[in-house]
């Protein structure tokens, strides 16, 4: 007689990237919803990205130990899977069919107890042993092709309606103005799956072009109105999540680097004038400002390698890398991110503004990997989207610089000895004193300087 498959606690995985904890957004099943192994049973928010998590169990949902808005250390119990006959620890048993009529959910006779992968399914016990060796692989796609289980509805339950795709595919769908029936599902049961709909906006944007990351954050869009607390009170906001994030970060920067900032008023008008002429001559390339300012800082860094590093503290060396990862700010709706765009010294002025293009939009969409904000080198912070003229910004730690970049304004400046208008902009960077001295630093910062005013220096340092 085979004994009936025990209770099974599914604890939060490891989400990898180094992140420790997850705050529980939304449940995807309840209580007495039978599971199947791989299916998503929660959306979770790290410090770095939304991830949709599948159990590696079968069976019954018997309890779910958070609340959404909870926030979850790795390893701590997410959810209880029992067999698929055993009732839900919050409900009573469900009316039973009768004895000469199984339950229509209920598995064949030669088929393996719930919550057992059958033998000749190699990938569900394999998914078992990533899960249970904390590898993360199998979150960041959508798991491993195991079909699920129906779900079983207790009569006491009113049903429903059927998901066919998560919120985050629906948003993703919805801000890329995409038509759900339109695309082609891949997913079990015909499910629209997040691939699905980033592949469906790439061959929209083919024909029409989406445009350049940095016409993607206009400076007039107005942050949501805060809400005040009523008078004579006092409001606690738990930092959470990409905040908590952000804020551990700045605070190990100012503690551990000792920061000094330079800037420079450069006159951009040339360099504008290059954005236009590329736009009239090739506008399948999409070339925009951020683009071209993230080829400079590519150039400068070749020529300034220094600024290219970090400190190993531990090992008190300089870290001086033979590659350009470029990190780039992005204002979300979740806050401040930094896409990095990966070995951006490989790529051209072209490649570089149709990557920018592509991560500022998964970061709106808010679905970035969590490798995708991560082994950044140095990072570009274009805060002249928000109207304002400078900054002293700070380091994104554990890089040893950033370059920041005012807006673009119309102002008097002397020309061949005469006073004219020209489009001038501020250029402002903060540099770890420990990697460089200020003549490194002044020297990359003034040769973006020359860049930007003179276009055509790039060309001698191709």
């Amino acid at each position: 007689m085979t004994a009936a498959v025990s209770r099974q606690v599914f604890r939060l995985p490891d989400l990898g990237e180094g992140l420790t904890e997850a705050e529980i957004v939304e449940w995807k099943v309840a209580a007495g919803d039978t599971v199947g192994i791989d299916q998503i049973v929660v959306e979770v928010e790290t410090a770095k990205a939304a991830v949709e998590v599948p159990v590696p169990y079968a069976g019954t949902v018997l309890t779910l130990h958070a609340e959404p808005g909870t926030v979850l250390a790795v390893g701590e119990p997410l959810i209880d899977v029992g067999p698929a006959d055993e009732p839900p620890a919050d409900e009573p048993p469900a009316d039973e069919p009768p004895a000469d009529e199984p339950p229509a959910d209920e598995p064949p006779a030669d088929e393996p107890p719930a919550g057992e992968p059958p033998a000749d399914e190699p990938a569900a016990a394999r998914y078992r042993e990533e899960e249970r060796a904390g590898s993360g692989n199998v979150l960041i796609g959508y798991g491993t092709g195991h079909t699920p289980t129906r779900r079983r509805r207790h009569h006491d339950r009113k049903p429903r309606a059927p998901r066919v795709i998560s919120p985050l595919v629906r948003r993703l769908a919805r801000e890329n103005g995409l038509d759900l029936t339109a695309v082609t599902p891949t997913g079990p049961h015909g499910v629209i799956l997040r691939r699905d709909v980033e592949q469906a906006v790439a061959v929209k944007a083919a024909p029409e072009k989406t445009p350049p990351a940095d016409e993607h954050q206009p400076a007039e869009k107005t942050p949501p109105a805060e809400t005040t607390p009523p008078a004579g009170t006092t409001e606690r906001i738990p930092l959470r999540g990409l905040r908590r994030a952000v804020a551990d970060k700045l605070t190990r920067s100012r503690t551990e680097i000792p920061d000094a900032t330079t800037w420079v008023d450069v006159d951009a008008t040339g360099l504008l004038a290059m954005k236009d002429e590329l736009r009239q001559a090739r506008p399948d390339l999409g070339i925009g400002l951020l683009a071209l300012l993230a080829r400079i800082c590519v150039s400068g860094l070749r020529r300034f390698p220094e600024l290219n590093s970090s400190v190993d503290t531990g090992r008190a060396e300089i870290v001086r890398y033979g590659h350009v990862n470029l990190g780039f700010a992005a204002q979300t709706d979740r806050g401040l991110v930094v896409p990095v765009v990966r070995d951006a010294h490989r790529m051209t002025t072209a490649q570089l503004a149709a990557e920018l293009t592509r991560l500022t939009g998964l970061a709106r969409a808010g679905n970035l990997p969590p490798e995708a904000l991560t082994g950044g080198t140095f990072t570009l912070n274009n805060y002249g989207v928000f109207g304002v003229d400078g900054s002293t910004p700070i380091i994104n730690h554990p890089e040893a610089a950033l370059l920041g970049v005012g807006r673009v304004i119309d102002r008097p400046w002397v020309v061949g000895g005469a006073v004219t208008p020209r489009k001038v902009a501020q250029l402002s960077l903060a540099f770890d004193h420990r990697v460089c001295d200020g003549g490194t630093a002044g020297g990359f910062l003034r040769h973006v300087a020359d860049c930007v005013e003179n276009p055509a220096v790039l060309l001698a340092h191709v």
